[in-house]
């Protein structure tokens, strides 16, 4: 308790200037509570308002992915030059340095796998959350699955009632089955039932005509998934054209680790999400950095 002698009065109220209040630089998340805000902020550049976030969540469906061989190996070296990783509670605990300080996206639920039929899933306790400290949390939404696309939507909603009970955001992923398409008019649904459902930010795939409809008509953040690999020029057109078009990020997996040069393959990728880049400014970045290893991009070694 403050002693009540020696007190200098106070006088300095600022009296007839207003108290500023300052809007949130991520759309839709205006209105969410002070630990989704910040988790929000941990993840996404507040000077670019986008975000760069490495995926090596593979394993949970499709087990040892070329290139997640040996994660120790080949993703490690590479979390220093992401905003945010993407990965399981597992492959968290058994390999990721609890010391590399980066915004954990962690994939919140599981279920069946590629050898079986995909998005049956359930999700984990909350509380797991919590102990690992993430930053968002991640679920799958099969929109348009006959089977699965009622307990997914229902796996999201609760999920976001959690995220809102313990101020944690949730990242509602859109998942892409045999049956589905990659066509701005489902991606514009699944990202719109994502987001009416409480989703904070989403997880979709870019499409060559209309992605500027998807990300218009969704009112929250959007990321886009690598896919498959591609030759390293096209992956990051893939991350140019998704940035001109309103996507707040990218979340790469196989285009960076498969990659002949992943480190020069991630710091390419952030110079177009955060700096501006064009492809070929870009993919000099990534030549340089493959051939030399180094370069003069503003993110090398950063």
């Amino acid at each position: 308790m403050a002693d009540n002698e020696g007190n200098i009065a106070a006088k300095d109220y600022g009296i007839g200037v207003p108290q500023k209040q300052e809007g949130f630089f991520l759309k839709g998340n205006e209105n969410a509570s002070y630990g989704i805000k910040s988790r929000l902020s941990q993840v996404f550049n507040q000077k670019s308002g986008h975000t760069v976030m490495l995926a090596f969540d593979h394993g949970f469906i499709m087990g040892p992915t070329s290139g997640l061989e040996r994660i120790d190996l080949t993703i490690n070296p590479l979390i220093q030059y992401s905003d945010c990783i993407m990965c399981t509670r597992g492959i968290l605990r058994s390999v990721v340095p609890p010391t590399c300080n980066k915004p954990i996206s962690y994939r919140f639920d599981s279920g069946t796998t590629i050898l079986t039929s995909l998005n049956d899933e359930t999700l984990h306790d909350v509380e797991e959350a919590i102990r690992l400290n993430v930053s968002l949390m991640a679920v799958m939404v099969a929109i348009g699955d006959p089977d699965h696309e009622g307990s997914t939507i229902r796996n999201l909603t609760k999920t976001v009632d959690y995220g809102m009970r313990y101020g944690i955001p949730t990242l509602g992923v859109t998942a892409v089955g045999k049956n589905l398409t990659r066509d701005a008019r489902y991606l514009g649904l699944a990202t719109r039932v994502c987001a009416e459902n409480g989703a904070n930010v989403i997880k979709t795939y870019y499409c060559d005509e209309g992605f500027e409809k998807v990300t218009n008509g969704c009112p929250v953040p959007i990321v886009i998934a690598g896919g498959k690999k591609l030759p390293e020029k096209d992956a990051l057109a893939l991350a140019r054209n998704a940035i001109d078009q309103g996507a707040a990020g990218v979340d790469m997996g196989r285009n960076i680790f498969q990659s002949d040069s992943p480190v020069g393959m991630l710091l390419a990728v952030r110079e177009i999400v955060h700096n501006g880049a064009t492809v070929d400014q870009a993919f000099d970045c990534y030549e340089t950095y493959k051939n030399t290893g180094t370069c003069n991009c503003c993110c090398c070694g950063k």
